[in-house]
C-alpha cells in the first residue's frame, strides 16, 4: 500500500514536467524591414527601436548598407517600432503583432514632411517553421493554447496600413517673361507653384497642384489648382479622374480689353474643366488610352464644350512601337508629355517627376480670343501618327498628323487704334495682345534621328514640314480684322532643329540647347503632340537646371533653374500697314526665366 501510495505520488508530480517543453523547444517570432526614402533609395545607418507593449526599449539597431534590419526571438507580443534618421522625419508604428514561429515585414518610408511604416505582411522566420515538439506543446497543454487565439481581434487588415505613405512634393517659385499664352509650361511673371502627391490607406493616389501668380501690370492675383485622383495598386492600368479649376484678371491696358459687357475694362478669366482618362489592355502588345474633358469657361460670355480623345499603342517588338492618335477640342493635357521630342537626358528627368508633369498641364490655359465682342475658344481637330525604334544608343522617331484649328489665337503687336477694341484681346501672360486669326488647317509630317554618346551627351537631329501663316501682300489694304485675316494665306514651310544635352559628371548640371531653323517670313503655329514624335523649336534656346545640396539639415533636394527661349527673336510675321505702321503676329516671344524648386 505504502508503494503504491509513493508510486501515485510521483506521477502527479512528473505530469507538468512530461507535459512543459524546454524553452529552446519553443521558437519566437521575429520582426524584419526595409528603410527608403521617397526616390527608394536605402538609408543605411537609420536608427530602429524597438518597444514593448508598456513602451519600454526591447532592442535597438541600425540599418546596413541595403537599408535592412531584423529583431529575431521575440516573445510572442504587440510591439512598437521608431525608425529615426539625421534630415528626416521620425516614423513611427504601433501595435505590430509577433507571433511565434512568424516574421513580421515592415516597409518603411522615410521623407521630411510624412514618413510612414507599412506592415507589409508576415511569413515564416529565416529558421523555418516551428518545430514539431513545439505543435505538439500547443495542442496538449491548457496553459500555452491561449497562444493560438493571441491575434487581438480589434486589430484588422485596414490598421496596418499608413493612411499616409509615398508622399512627395515640391514648391517651386519663378520669375522672368512668359512663354506663349496657352502654351505647355507657360506661367505667371512671378508665381509660385506647388505640388503634392501621396497615397491614401494604399489604395487611393491623390495628387493635389496649385499655382498662385500675379499677370502683366494687373495687381489682381491669378490662381489656378489641379486635383487628381487614380487607383494606387499593382496595375498601371487604373483611371484617373482630374478636376481643374482656373482664375485670373486680364491685364488693365489703355484702349484694349473693354469689351461688350465689361465695366472696368479687365473682365475676370474663369474655366473648370473635369477630365476623365482610362487605359486598358486590348492584347498582350496592344494598349488602349481614352478618355474626355468637360470644360467650362467664363469669360464676357459662358462657353461649355467637350473634348474627347483617344491613343493607341502598339508594342511592335523589335519592330518598334507605333501609336494612332486623335483629340477634338481643347488639347487633352492627359495625352501631352512634356517627355515627347526631348532628348533622353531631360525625358529621364520629366517622366520620372510627375509632380513637373502635373504644373506643366496645369500651366495649359485655354486659348481665348475676341471676335466681334463675344469670346471664342480655339478648339483642336487632330489625328495623329507616331513611330518610334530604338537601336542600341539611337534613337529613332516620325511622325505624320493632320490638324484643323477654330478660332486660331496668335499674339499680335499693332499701332494703337489700328484694329478695333473688340477684336483685341489683351495676354495675361506678356505685353501682347490676342488676335483671332480664324480657321487654321495643317498636314504636318516630321522626323528626327538621336544619337546617346556615354552617359552625359545626347544629340538630335529633327526635320519635317508643316503648315504656316504667310503674308502674300506686301501692304494692308485697311484695317478692319478682315482685311488682317485676308492678308494671311496658309502656306507649307520645311523646319530643321537640333539639339544638344549634356549633363556634367561632377556637379551634376543639365544644359540643353538647341536651334529651330525654318523660314522666318511665315509665322509657324505650335502643335501640341499626341505621340512620342519630334519636337519643333523656333530660334536659339538655352535651358540649365543645377541641383543643389540641402540646407539646414532638411531632406529632399534643391534645383535651380534657368531658361533662354528664342533668344534671337526669329519667327515674327510682319506686315506695312497703308500709314507707315507694322502689325507683327508673333509665334514664340523671346523670354528669360529662372525660378528655384525644393523637391521632396
Amino acid at each position: 500500500m505504502r508503494t503504491a501510495l509513493l508510486l501515485a505520488t510521483s506521477a502527479v508530480l512528473a505530469v507538468p514536467y512530461a507535459w512543459c517543453a524546454p524553452a529552446s523547444l519553443i521558437p519566437g517570432g521575429a520582426i524584419a524591414g526595409n528603410v527608403k526614402n521617397t526616390l527608394g533609395i536605402a538609408q543605411m545607418g537609420a536608427t530602429v527601436v524597438l518597444y514593448s507593449r508598456s513602451d519600454s526599449i526591447v532592442r535597438q539597431a541600425l540599418t546596413n548598407e541595403r537599408g535592412t534590419f531584423v529583431f529575431e526571438g521575440l516573445v510572442p507580443d504587440f510591439y512598437s517600432v521608431r525608425v529615426s534618421l539625421s534630415s528626416f522625419v521620425p516614423a513611427i508604428r504601433r501595435n505590430i503583432a509577433v507571433q511565434p514561429g512568424m516574421e513580421s515585414i515592415l516597409t518603411i518610408n522615410l521623407a521630411s514632411v510624412f514618413s510612414s511604416i507599412e506592415l507589409v505582411y508576415t511569413g515564416p522566420p529565416r529558421g523555418g517553421l516551428m518545430s514539431d515538439e513545439w505543435k505538439w506543446v500547443l495542442r496538449g497543454s491548457a496553459a500555452t493554447r491561449p497562444v493560438l487565439r493571441f491575434r487581438d481581434p480589434g486589430v484588422t487588415s485596414s490598421s496596418r496600413t499608413a493612411m499616409f505613405s509615398d508622399t512627395r512634393g515640391m514648391v517651386a517659385v519663378s520669375a522672368g517673361d512668359s512663354a506663349a499664352y496657352g502654351t505647355a509650361g507657360s506661367q505667371q511673371d512671378l508665381g509660385t507653384a506647388f505640388s503634392v502627391a501621396t497615397s491614401i490607406n494604399g489604395t487611393n493616389r491623390v495628387q493635389f497642384s496649385g499655382n498662385v501668380g500675379y499677370s502683366s501690370n494687373s495687381t489682381v492675383p491669378a490662381t489656378s489648382f489641379r486635383t487628381t485622383y487614380t487607383r494606387d495598386d499593382a496595375s498601371t492600368l487604373a483611371p484617373a479622374v482630374t478636376l481643374t479649376m482656373r482664375q485670373m484678371y486680364l491685364p488693365n491696358r489703355a484702349g484694349v480689353g473693354m469689351v461688350a459687357g465689361s465695366t472696368g475694362g479687365a473682365p475676370a478669366f474663369r474655366s473648370m474643366a473635369l477630365s476623365l482618362i482610362d487605359k486598358f489592355q486590348l492584347t498582350e502588345g496592344l494598349k488602349l488610352e481614352y478618355g474626355a474633358s468637360a470644360e467650362s469657361v467664363t469669360f464676357v460670355d459662358r462657353v461649355n464644350f467637350l473634348s474627347p480623345f483617344a491613343r493607341v499603342t502598339a508594342d511592335l517588338g523589335r519592330a518598334g512601337s507605333l501609336q494612332l492618335a486623335f483629340s477634338s477640342g481643347a488639347t487633352p493635357a492627359e495625352l501631352t508629355n512634356p517627355a515627347s521630342g526631348s532628348s533622353d537626358l531631360q525625358a529621364d528627368t520629366l517622366r520620372n517627376d510627375t509632380l513637373q508633369q502635373d504644373l506643366a498641364a496645369l500651366a495649359m490655359l485655354p486659348r481665348v480670343s475676341l471676335r466681334d465682342g463675344r469670346a471664342k475658344i480655339q478648339r483642336d481637330e487632330n489625328i495623329e501618327l507616331g513611330y518610334k525604334k530604338r537601336i542600341r544608343s539611337t534613337t529613332i522617331r516620325a511622325s505624320l498628323y493632320h490638324e484643323v484649328i477654330q478660332n486660331t489665337a496668335l499674339a499680335i503687336s499693332s499701332p494703337t487704334g489700328f484694329l478695333p477694341e473688340t477684336d483685341l484681346l489683351a495676354d495675361p501672360t506678356s505685353r501682347t495682345n490676342l488676335f483671332n486669326a480664324g480657321r487654321f488647317h495643317s498636314l504636318g509630317y516630321s522626323g528626327s534621328v538621336e544619337q546617346r554618346l556615354g552617359d552625359h551627351l545626347d544629340l538630335l537631329i529633327a526635320a519635317g514640314r508643316a503648315g504656316a501663316f504667310g503674308g502674300h501682300q506686301p501692304l494692308l489694304d485697311g484695317s478692319s480684322p478682315d482685311d488682317l485675316r485676308a492678308a494671311l494665306e496658309h502656306v507649307q514651310r520645311t523646319w530643321v532643329t537640333a539639339r544638344v544635352s549634356t549633363r556634367l559628371p561632377v556637379t551634376g548640371t543639365r544644359i540643353a540647347s538647341s536651334y529651330g531653323w525654318t523660314d522666318f517670313r511665315a509665322l509657324m503655329p505650335a502643335h501640341v503632340y499626341l505621340t512620342d514624335s519630334p519636337s519643333r523649336d523656333t530660334g536659339w534656346n538655352v535651358s540649365v537646371r543645377q541641383p543643389l545640396p540641402g540646407i539646414f539639415g532638411m531632406g529632399g533636394r534643391i534645383e535651380a533653374s534657368a531658361e533662354l527661349r528664342n533668344a534671337l527673336a526669329q519667327g515674327y510675321l510682319s506686315l506695312a500697314t497703308a500709314d507707315g505702321g507694322r502689325v507683327v503676329l508673333i509665334q514664340s516671344p523671346r523670354a528669360l526665366r529662372g525660378g528655384l524648386a525644393f523637391i521632396f
